[in-house]
């Protein structure tokens, strides 16, 4: 392989590969409130580990801001931030959003550091956008718990809320990819947990809507799902029209094994967050060789369950890139 496109086409062909595809990515609190910051940061990131694979990791209010809401950071490990500001407090709130346009000043805003990222990064290495599902938006505007009581109580009303929240999306996504700012996204879904909702909400509120927002992105090669959290319903999404599917693979089922057996898509991870941070090299090569050897190494991206946390140590990064050029 000569470059990073043609190991990670290769990789989602399921050809051997003389390695897998490697990839980590994470917050980068302050520097992500101003494109320019946070493009620098990202091209950062890139040049020091020379990833096959920029995911660009943006503050979730990046797609909210511009219907008001507001975050602040507050020192998170993990680089997140707290909402400050909701917009939605009553059910019927969810029918005055207003559909946005990619032109809208944060969400412009955000297609300004794509740019930059686009102009200074090598062509031959993959640029993916994080995308967050619409539940998920939902769930910033509104707070969690409550989002939960309006889905129960009022579904009609949170329905019109989420057309429009997934309409948004779309235009974004389709921006970015006429601009040709980007390979694919990398879609956050967060709601597809047992403790949120039952399989029979997630499959009504989240699946339904789901498709029809990566119906957007069907034209990119190189679309990654992430199942948040644990305890997830993974058969309900493993169909999805992606090319990686990307999750807590360490902290919950299914694992790498499984997960081969019940989607066609390429599978991302086999690494620990908390190794990640807590750690020795040791620790991770052990994890690197039980993921190939769980995998065969085919259809396979290293990562990680998630974003890695802002205080992970540069030598535990640094042995995650080596190991595979070993």
């Amino acid at each position: 392989m000569t470059t990073h496109r043609q190991r990670l086409e290769a990789c989602l062909a399921g050809e051997y590969l003389d390695r897998p595809p490697v990839a980590l990515w994470r917050h980068f609190p302050v520097d992500d409130q101003h494109p320019d910051t946070l493009a620098a940061a990202t091209l950062q990131w890139q040049k020091t580990f020379d990833w096959d694979l920029v995911k660009v990791t943006p503050a979730s209010s990046y797609c909210l801001k511009d219907w008001g809401a507001e975050d602040v950071w507050e020192g998170s490990a993990e680089g997140t931030r707290r909402y400050t500001k909701r917009i939605i407090s009553a059910p019927e709130d969810w029918t005055q959003l207003p559909v946005l346009d990619a032109d809208s000043p944060y969400l412009a805003s955000q297609l300004r550091c794509l740019s930059i990222l686009r102009a200074e990064i090598d062509p031959d290495t993959p640029l993916i956008q994080t995308i967050f599902s619409p539940l998920a938006q939902a769930k910033n505007l509104v707070g969690g718990e409550t989002l939960l009581v309006h889905l129960r109580q009022k579904p009609d009303l949170v329905w019109r809320g989420l057309e429009v929240i997934a309409e948004s999306t779309r235009r974004f996504i389709r921006a970015a990819r006429t601009m040709g700012l980007i390979d694919g996204i990398f879609y956050a879904v967060q709601h597809a947990q047992a403790y949120l909702l039952t399989k029979e909400e997630f499959n009504e509120f989240g699946r339904a809507i789901d498709l029809s927002v990566l119906e957007s992105a069907r034209l990119l090669w190189c679309n990654m799902l992430h199942i948040h959290g644990e305890n997830i319903y993974f058969n309900a999404l493993a169909d999805y029209p992606v090319h990686l599917i990307n999750w807590h693979d360490r902290d919950t089922a299914p694992s790498l094994a499984e997960a081969q057996t019940r989607t066609r898509a390429a599978l991302c991870g086999g690494l620990g967050r908390e190794t990640l941070v807590y750690g020795t090299p040791n620790d991770i090569l052990d994890e690197v060789q039980n993921a190939l050897d769980q995998t065969g190494g085919r259809k396979f991206m290293l990562g990680t369950g998630c974003v890695v946390e802002t205080i992970a140590p540069y030598g535990n990064l640094l042995t995650v890139r080596r190991a595979m050029e070993a």
